[in-house]
């Protein structure tokens, strides 16, 4: 017997084939039932799918503000004193660490000597997503992920540059590449000076930057040695 026809006791169903008032008050508690169970089914069934409708609609457009994925903003100008390279220290000048972007943002004083001049320096700056500011000073921030197997990679204080504890991987403060296994320099982040904030988008990755060679180095490389 199906849900639309509830079992009745013998002594309603005789009332019902006899006919009469009572038949009929029978009758009509039987279809008001009938419908509070179509509608229960229903509404359970609107409910599933509104809740797997939502929760595809999440997997397909997630709600990412600021949450690594979107746009951060990691602090005030302000807040990252710029440095020559050999004055790095983290946290402190030129280099700079935030977790929640999975970033070393790099301040390069103005007067950090860059090898490149003109419109080469104006091009390789942009094909390395690297930010000139309105003092001079160069903002880039560079994804902590090595492009060789994905390990972390450190800044190495007595290196002067940034290393990979892994395999070796070597890359200058401005992310380029200097040795060791990676197949090009460091990754890096889209970023943005915007009322005096610092913006990393961290949707926006460029992973195109090449071995620099003579023609597009931009910062020579640090003269002390650096050990595994």
């Amino acid at each position: 017997m199906s849900i639309d026809t509830p079992p009745i006791t013998p002594q309603q169903y005789e009332v019902l084939h006899g006919g009469g008032a009572e038949a009929a008050e029978i009758a009509k508690q039987r279809l008001s039932r009938r419908r509070f169970l179509r509608r229960s089914m229903l509404a359970v069934w609107g409910m599933s799918t509104t809740a797997a409708v939502a929760g595809a609609l999440y997997m397909m457009y997630p709600n990412l503000a600021g949450q690594f994925g979107a746009d951060i903003t990691i602090g005030k100008t302000t807040d990252f004193k710029p440095a020559l390279p050999k004055d790095f220290n983290l946290n402190q000048a030129g280099v700079f660490y935030h977790q929640e972007a999975k970033t070393y943002l790099v301040h390069l004083s103005s007067a950090t000597p860059l090898l490149l001049s003109g419109t080469n320096l104006a091009d390789q700056l942009t094909s390395e997503s690297i930010v000139k500011d309105k003092d001079g000073s160069l903002w880039v921030a560079l994804y902590q992920r090595c492009v060789h197997l994905g390990c972390t990679y450190a800044f190495r204080l007595d290196c002067q540059s940034f290393k990979c504890p892994c395999h070796g991987s070597h890359y200058n403060v401005d992310g380029e590449y200097l040795d060791g296994p990676a197949p090009r320099s460091a990754d890096r982040f889209a970023l943005s000076l915007s009322g005096g904030s610092v913006i990393v988008s961290t949707g926006t990755i460029n992973n195109t930057v090449e071995h620099p060679d003579a023609t597009t180095r931009l910062i020579a490389p640090p003269t002390v040695p650096c050990n595994a």
